[in-house]
């Protein structure tokens, strides 16, 4: 009997010391794209200064959205971390699905002042105007463009342009250069291949609709609500300045882009661009290392320009902040995860592997603007970003945009003006439902 005893005693703290390595294990959450296989290699260094292995849970930007949305609000267990879109903010702060910072930046002299104010702006905080923080920033993305430079440089395609507009063939610095450049190259031959002007997003299943026309919407003039009323949105979203924004947007779709390209995203657009069909495209920022490392269209060959103004500079804000899992059994660990990851020389690594820091000592550095052919062009995006709503019924008000822009703009149903009007109408409709609008 005692000697099964020991046995016992044995296979327990067996048990226990095998359970107790398990748990030196965390899990991160977050879209498969190259960013993510940077922070793979990154994460080494966690591993070897913590000993806390790192395990992965990346999923396409397909279906990124939907599948982490729907762990969180199952208040599954998968994801100890989570690098989630700034638009979640809002409800993984209000259902609880994030642990709240403050304590821990406090107690670890981590300050939100060391990171640039738009990424701690729209990943960070909520509600917004207050420093309540639910996520360290982890990817500093903006919406910015792309375009074939050696095109560009030709000089007989100079001298028509130059003949006809009357100026250089440059980087267009607003939305009208923007079209006229686009048209110049819609249906040329170049090298005996028709070519095409731009992709732009125009995607309906997620948000790519969306933020591709708020390029355009924003620097012509919308605003989501009176800045002096929240929700107060009727002569904003669907003001004068937002129809023409829209308009244009359409006019782009219908005269500029590739045959069809009724439903084009992140992907599509790099497609479009890699394979020689467009002179230019619209893309998040994350993507341009990849292009400047392509063999066939990187190099000299490309250039990058930020979002171009109009009535007012403005860009699409993108990227994501890195939360801890409120669900998570390993919240401490998870915690030493986020101190790690908020280091001046990490952040310098990430970049260089790769990543996109919102850290001051990275974005601040004199060397930064001419550390890629891009960087200059995304501080200046940065500078300016917009981004969507970030409330808990993000997703309700982002379909309903998806819905009233892919109607207006690739089905050609009704006008701008009804597309926005009727846009005032739904998120009017969505708000009453939350208690946001008497």
């Amino acid at each position: 009997m005692k000697h099964w005893k020991k046995k016992l005693v044995v296979l327990l703290a067996l048990l226990g010391s095998t359970q107790q390595l398990s748990a030196k294990e965390l899990t991160l959450c977050w879209a498969a794209w190259d960013p993510a296989s940077a922070l793979t290699v990154l994460s080494k260094d966690f591993t070897k200064k913590t000993g806390i292995k790192m395990k992965y849970v990346f999923v396409p930007w397909t279906s990124f959205a939907s599948r982490f949305q729907n762990e969180l609000n199952s208040k599954g267990k998968l994801c100890d971390l989570m690098i989630g879109d700034s638009q979640w903010i809002g409800g993984a702060a209000t259902y609880g699905h994030y642990v709240k910072l403050n304590d821990f930046f406090k107690k670890e002299g981590i300050s939100m002042d060391d990171f640039a104010p738009a990424t701690v702006e729209g990943y960070s905080t909520w509600p917004k105007g207050t420093k309540n923080y639910w996520s360290l920033p982890a990817m500093a993305d903006a919406l910015g463009w792309v375009y074939r430079k050696d095109w560009f440089a030709r000089p007989e395609l100079q001298a028509e342009f130059k003949a006809k507009y009357g100026r250089k063939l440059a980087p267009p610095k607003t939305w009208t250069e923007l079209r006229q450049i686009a048209r110049f190259f819609q249906g040329r031959m170049i090298d005996g291949k028709k070519v095409y002007g731009v992709a732009i997003y125009t995607e309906r299943g997620s948000e790519g609709i969306t933020m591709g026309a708020t390029s355009a919407l924003y620097p012509f003039g919308m605003k989501y609500q009176n800045p002096k009323k929240p929700y107060d949105m009727q002569g904003y979203v669907n003001s004068k300045d937002a129809v023409k924004g829209l308009e244009f947007y359409k006019s782009l779709y219908d005269t500029c882009s590739p045959p069809g390209h009724s439903n084009a995203y992140m992907v599509a657009n790099l497609d479009a661009y890699k394979s020689g069909q467009v002179a230019m495209q619209m893309n998040w920022f994350a993507f341009f290392p990849g292009i400047v490392k392509d063999p066939n269209i990187g190099g000299s060959k490309s250039g990058f320009f930020a979002n171009p103004r109009q009535k007012v500079a403005a860009s699409v804000l993108g990227g994501q902040g890195i939360s801890v899992v409120s669900y998570s059994d390993k919240k401490e660990d998870a915690l030493k995860y986020i101190k790690w990851f908020a280091s001046p020389d990490v952040q310098k690594k990430w970049y260089k592997l790769g990543g996109s820091s919102a850290a001051k000592a990275v974005l601040d550095d004199p060397s930064y603007p001419s550390s890629s052919p891009f960087a200059s062009a995304f501080l200046e995006a940065m500078g300016d970003v917009k981004d969507f709503w970030q409330e808990p019924t993000y997703a309700e008000l982002l379909q309903a945009m998806q819905t009233r822009l892919s109607d207006y703009v690739v089905a050609g149903k009704g006008t701008a003006q009804e597309a926005l009007d009727k846009l005032v109408e739904d998120w009017t409709e969505i708000f009453q439902d939350d208690g946001k609008i008497k």
